[in-house]
């Protein structure tokens, strides 16, 4: 079997369990295209760590991997059209509560190891920090478009956008522990 099948030459693809093809440039296939995106960032910072030398970089090195899955789970609600949405399992191809609820309790616990900064941070203390700090950023992104999909009603009584917005907070909350001590940036005049 070939890797390209030259279906999307024309800009259009496919969703998911079917039905008609949506044009490449639709805020659904945005939003997932972004979530992919973000899987990609989370790899970076997996990979940064590298083979993790302590408690806090075990910690992170096994959540994120667990984040990178939970965004094909993400992918998947998004890859799905509306009237597709009953074919959708919870926890598989189907944001749960529980799902964003769990995001709160890591970053509950994080905060209460790794207390967080009381200004602004420049991302860039250590390479995994900013590799989370860049997986954010992507994280929002595929939050906006989310919050434009669900606005246009493509994704009834949906979880999608509660869970990217706690995934973003905790991937703060992961690059700050990712950075150690972290000391402010100051800006000499």
């Amino acid at each position: 079997m070939r890797i390209y099948t030259r279906k999307g030459d024309e800009g259009d693809t496919g969703l998911l369990f079917g039905g008609d093809r949506i044009s490449k440039a639709d805020v659904r296939t945005d939003a997932y295209g972004t979530t992919d995106e973000a899987v990609s960032a989370l790899g970076l910072a997996r990979a940064a760590i590298g083979s993790a030398t302590d408690r806090t970089e075990a910690r992170l090195a096994e959540l994120t991997l667990r984040l990178q899955r939970e965004l094909f789970v993400v992918g998947a609600e998004l890859a799905t059209h509306v009237d597709r949405r009953k074919r959708l399992t919870a926890g598989t191809s189907l944001v749960t509560a529980q799902m964003v609820t769990a995001l709160e309790a890591e970053i509950d616990t994080l905060e209460a190891d790794h207390p967080m900064p009381a200004e602004f941070v420049v991302p860039g203390e250590s390479m995994t920090g900013a590799a989370y700090d860049l997986a954010r950023t992507t994280v929002r992104r595929a939050e906006r478009r989310a919050v434009a999909l669900a606005a246009d009603g493509g994704l009834p009584g949906s979880h999608v956008v509660p869970y990217l917005n706690r995934l973003a907070d905790l991937l703060f909350v992961m690059a700050r522990a990712a950075d150690g001590g972290f000391r402010p940036v100051r800006v000499e005049d």
